[in-house]
């Protein structure tokens, strides 16, 4: 079972590693967070892709392209189904662990403001990471810029016991639960003021301003909601991204990932994230997340998280299927959104059965193989941007809205395959994927040991 020590023996030597952001020796790596953190990642493409390779509206939309049989069908099912938010939110745990781990490492070696010092360079070069994944690298799904704020909030967190925590996650839950019920039950309001207001007009009863405002904002409403518009809009988005330039994409995609990170964020992201950052400081704090806990336990929670999460998903997967994805008849049927408890559920449900076969010795080859993965998330993920946006996007090979849904994942198995085999031979030779040795040294402000021949000279000399 991996557990997290320093030897006392070896405590200065450490202490130097630490201050100057030197690489950490195998058995102070947690290598079971980077496993988990490896298959995240590449779950991570698993729903990232028909953002990648087609307009955002068809990612989700069976009904766009009419994929209500077939290959495309029961693509969309098993991705959706299975998997739906649970990577991200896999990862959401592992940056909150991480974040604490990184604490405590500091906190132990360093004295003063300095462990708070190297952790906030780290996040506003995380930061500025993300900006370049969004404006640089075009892609609008970007987590870094989200996951860096909130690195920033948990910090003043980190020393609250277990119980603490669980408040504090109880709260921000409620006000996730609060936040995705709310635009629903302002979109019903909004439908009930511009009937009536449709209702007066037609009986040639003069409106006032304010209830032809209310008309204006339903009118406009039905019309973007129907499935003729969407279409539309979507067959424009694929071709202007498919046969665009490096700066009409970029032109395209601006306003987007301004929204995406201002309102779109504090509105609602912060909050999704969050949940599962205070989750991970739990689990991690508990023992939970590094397989520490009983067998039993595991086996426990993933069989009540499958239970709970998969039965939520499908039904509201199944809802939306059966009412052709209608937006506006989701509006006037659907009275209560349960995305983000469904989503906690099915995460541990994940989590729980990656440490049943991690207890029980039989995968110790999978998590081997995927550690290296998770060591180099930050590349590999930035990776990802680079080559689906050379695959995808006009000025690369232009495949954006060409291929069907199932075909997304054939790609994406060779991105897959790519990464693992690449991530395992780069870091027999590097103690750091390349943007991991990019950050540590803009974190440390000195250039970072890169090869590993050249920690050895060091160490003979």
């Amino acid at each position: 079972m991996a557990t997290f020590s320093i030897e006392d023996s070896a405590e200065n030597k450490q202490e130097i590693a630490f201050s100057t952001g030197a690489p950490l020796k195998n058995n102070d790596r947690l290598l079971l967070l980077d496993s988990i953190r490896g298959i995240a990642l590449l779950g991570i493409l698993l729903m990232n892709i028909p953002f990648f390779a087609a307009s955002e509206l068809q990612s989700f939309n069976l009904a766009i392209m009419n994929e209500f049989s077939g290959p495309n069908y029961y693509t969309w099912w098993v991705v959706n189904g299975l998997f739906e938010g649970t990577m991200r939110g896999l990862f959401s745990i592992l940056f909150g662990a991480g974040c604490l781990l990184l604490i405590f490492r500091l906190e132990r070696n360093n004295k003063g403001l300095m462990p708070a010092d190297i952790y906030y360079r780290r996040l506003l070069w995380l930061l500025a990471f993300g900006l370049f994944n969004a404006f640089v690298l075009l892609w609008p799904g970007d987590i870094l810029y989200p996951y860096a704020l909130c690195g920033m909030l948990i910090f003043p967190f980190r020393n609250l016991s277990v119980k603490q925590l669980f408040l504090v996650f109880g709260v921000v839950l409620a006000i996730t639960i609060f936040r995705e019920n709310k635009p629903l039950f302002d979109r019903k309001e909004m439908f009930a003021k511009g009937r009536e207001a449709e209702q007066l007009e037609k009986k040639k009863t003069k409106l006032t301003d304010e209830q032809k405002k209310h008309l204006e904002e339903w009118q406009g409403f039905v019309k973007k909601a129907s499935i003729e518009s969407i279409r539309k809009e979507s067959a424009k988005l694929n071709k202007d991204i498919q046969t665009g330039s490096y700066s009409k994409i970029f032109s395209i995609y601006k306003e987007l990932n301004i929204k995406l990170e201002t309102t779109g964020f504090y509105l609602i992201n912060i909050w999704d994230i969050l949940l599962l950052m205070f989750l991970g400081m739990i689990l991690f704090k508990t023992g939970y997340l590094t397989g520490e806990s009983s067998i039993r336990l595991y086996v426990i929670m993933a069989l009540v998280g499958y239970g709970i999460g998969l039965i939520l998903n499908y039904m509201s997967l199944r809802y939306a299927v059966d009412i052709k994805f209608d937006r506006i008849k989701y509006t006037d049927t659907w009275y209560f959104n349960y995305y983000e408890i469904r989503r906690l559920f099915h995460t541990m449900g994940h989590l729980s059965l990656l440490l049943v076969m991690y207890r029980s010795g039989v995968f110790n080859w999978l998590f081997s193989i995927m550690a290296p993965v998770g060591q180099m998330a930050f590349t590999n993920y930035l990776m990802q941007s680079i080559i689906c946006g050379t695959l995808f996007y006009g000025y690369g090979f232009a495949l954006f809205g060409k291929l069907e849904r199932f075909q997304y994942y054939e790609v994406m198995a060779i991105i897959w395959i790519f990464q693992v085999i690449f991530s395992n031979i780069w870091l027999r030779y590097f103690h750091f994927g390349p943007f991991e040795w990019v950050w540590r040294s803009l974190t440390y402000g000195r250039k970072q040991i890169f090869l590993k021949k050249e920690t050895q000279a060091t160490a003979l000399a």
